[in-house]
């Protein structure tokens, strides 16, 4: 009697993109984001900043995953479709994309995209 037991799993990465190689078509998503804010605001902190200098922050935004297709790249913009409908518009100097896989971005993009199945009561 011969049993197996195995599963098979495959792990996908989405892969940080330059600008210049995002390509119609793809599915990207926001990594993180740079805010600049004004020195000012750091006027108790230890640290010294200069008062003309804006301080920017890295931060990982609140729809970090959520899938666009991307439409146009006319740099430093990407116009890119929201699941729902809607256009985005990245600034790539501002927001970093990463490439998701194909098969990920698909099978995401379109399943966000059915009408949610409200319960009736």
């Amino acid at each position: 009697m011969a049993t197996t037991t195995g599963t098979e799993f495959e792990t996908r990465v989405a892969a940080r993109v330059a600008g210049e190689d995002i390509r119609r078509g793809d599915f990207v998503t926001v990594l993180n984001e740079i805010v600049e804010l004004p020195s000012f605001l750091w006027s108790c902190s230890g640290a010294s900043f200069a008062p003309d200098e804006p301080v920017r922050m890295r931060l990982m935004p609140g729809e970090a995953g959520q899938p666009f297709k991307v439409i146009e790249v006319c740099l430093p913009f990407v116009y890119a479709e929201r699941p729902k409908g809607g256009t985005e518009i990245f600034d790539t100097r501002q927001k970093q994309l990463v490439r998701l896989d194909g098969d990920s971005g698909r099978a995401v993009w379109q399943r966000l995209r059915k009408p949610s199945k409200k319960k009736r009561k």
